[in-house]
């Protein structure tokens, strides 16, 4: 998901009285539901950060370093604040114990909503390359932002009007986000299977979440024998017509040749989850189906050259 969802989300958890066990609780919950994503920095990389994000930053031994590191430098900052004579008066006592538990909760949360989208997300990395997807919000749902959002406002204005059930509209709010997700998947599933009765001789089919609208699905398919399609589902039915059928040419036999020494191609064919192959007089344009029809479709594209 993206950072003010995860950040959302840390804060909620926070104002839904998990602030109160320590000091820095919410500094923590915040920084630590977006510690995960210290790997944006390798976008710089081009094509070639589809191989890094979502991986080693994101997998089982981050998940428990990240967190006591975190816990180690919030203590730390602290202790360097009450020795300055600068630590806030109302601020509460540090708890060590607990604020390791916050950054681990916070921290966790991060890879349950990356792995909700399409994308994808390594989380057994470095043990495992293994994608795994959820297939169930757009990476970034309007919804939930509005939901996390008004019951955060609601919370902290009975907070400072000294209200003792101040922590009840963040925790409303985070009920109705788990809710909210738990419909969202129902919907995907059944749109999958829904579309798996209308191609029979589908290999895979994805359940696309668009913005927005949270009750419709464009669902992609592909069969074995080279092509695929999309099928536009709501929460009633799919629209199989007008049915618009592409061939994938995949696999092209040149794909494997020509990327054998390139990284970039490597690094993409690695993330590509429903590749695509358009032969062209410049080459071959490798793409995803996923993002084929995206807005943002030119970042998930690369132009395979003979070397």
């Amino acid at each position: 998901m993206d950072n003010l969802t995860h950040s959302l989300i840390g804060a909620a958890l926070g104002q839904a009285g998990l602030k109160r066990k320590t000091g820095l609780a919410m500094p923590a919950l915040i920084i630590a539901a977006n510690l995960p994503d210290i790997d944006a920095g390798c976008v710089v990389y081009g094509i070639e950060s589809l191989a890094m994000r979502r991986g080693i930053s994101h997998g089982p031994i981050a998940l428990v370093l990240l967190p006591l590191l975190l816990a180690g430098v919030l203590w730390w900052f602290d202790h360097w604040q009450a020795g300055r004579g600068k630590r806030p008066e109302g601020r509460l006592p540090v708890d060590f114990k607990w604020l390791l538990a916050l950054c681990y909760i916070g921290t966790l949360s991060h890879p349950l909503f990356d792995w909700f989208n399409n994308y994808g997300i390594r989380l057994l990395e470095p043990f495992s390359h293994q994608w795994f997807y959820g297939d169930t919000l757009f990476i970034i749902d309007l919804w939930i932002l509005i939901a996390l959002g008004i019951g955060l406002w609601r919370s902290l204005r009975r907070e400072r009007a000294g209200q003792t059930n101040w922590a009840a509209p963040a925790q409303i709010a985070l009920a109705v986000m788990a809710s909210y997700v738990g419909i969202n998947m129902v919907i995907s599933r059944t749109a999958e299977e829904t579309v798996r009765r209308l191609e029979p001789d589908a290999e895979m089919v994805v359940a696309n979440a668009v913005p927005i609208a949270f009750w419709r699905r464009d669902v992609l398919w592909r069969s074995d024998d080279g092509f695929y399609g999309t099928i536009s589902c709501n929460l009633n039915a799919c629209l199989r017509y007008p049915r618009v059928i592409r061939k994938t040419n995949w696999p092209d036999p040149r794909v494997a040749a020509w990327a054998k020494d390139d990284p970039a191609a490597q690094a993409f064919l690695f993330w590509s989850r429903m590749p695509l192959a358009q032969p062209g007089p410049k080459g071959i344009l490798l793409k995803d189906q996923r993002f084929a029809d995206s807005p943002a479709r030119d970042n998930f594209t690369y132009l395979l050259n003979p070397r």
